[in-house]
């Protein structure tokens, strides 16, 4: 993690961002947060905050280093040999942090992803880096789910994809409407499990979505 974070936020000159535009120096990015905090009322110099823009970008380099990753090159590596299993595959309650591209507050939630293997299997750890690529970025939970079940449909080319998000936003927790518990869920079906309603509910029954309460009820408490 360590050598992901200098990659993000100590090289030198200017980079592209996903969109192809010039992404600003370090120095720039550390200027714009010490603008944001004479912004909110406080002294960028005092001892408290004169490490802070420093620490911010450390931050980001964590937080958003997903859009220095691949899901090809992550998830292109796979096996041949899976003993003839031709049942579900599901990783659940995979905990993530995002944040969201509308106030950059933080999205607290668990992904369950799961895959009917055609030919080939993949390690289960790269279902967790999966989820990991894509919520490491700013984001919407509805792109998220999709991202990451097209991701696996494209490079495994299984019989069919399942991913379920469960999330708790902060944008809605500590600001406006200020609904702690409220729970979004989102999920996205391909192939057997949008087409065969036994392989779907199994999915369902399995990552215990079936039942009302749901996991990510008391992420932000």
């Amino acid at each position: 993690m360590d050598a992901l974070v200098t990659s993000i936020v100590d090289a030198p000159g200017f980079r592209e961002d996903a969109g192809g535009a010039l992404r600003p120096s370090r120095d720039e990015a550390e200027a714009a947060v010490r603008t944001l905090i004479r912004w909110a009322g406080d002294d960028p110099g005092r001892e408290g905050l004169a490490g802070t823009p420093d620490r911010v970008l450390r931050a980001y380099g964590e937080w958003f280093g997903g859009y220095e990753e691949d899901p090809v090159a992550l998830l292109e590596r796979t096996f041949g040999e899976s003993g003839g299993y031709d049942g579900i595959v599901l990783l659940r309650d995979i905990r993530f942090v995002s944040h969201c591209e509308h106030h950059m507050a933080p999205v607290l939630g668990r992904a369950h992803v799961a895959y009917l293997p055609g030919a080939r299997v993949v390690g289960i750890s790269k279902l967790t880096r999966i989820v990991e690529l894509y919520a490491r970025r700013l984001q919407i939970q509805e792109r998220m789910t999709a991202q990451i079940a097209d991701a696996i449909e494209t490079v495994l080319r299984p019989r069919g994809v399942a991913v379920a998000v469960e999330a708790t936003h902060g944008c809605m927790v500590t600001r406006g409407v200020h609904k702690p518990g409220a729970v979004m869920v989102t999920s996205r079906m391909l192939g057997a499990f949008r087409d065969r309603p036994e392989i779907r509910a199994e999915f369902l029954s399995a990552a215990g979505l079936d039942r009302r309460e749901t996991a990510a009820g008391n992420l932000f408490g």
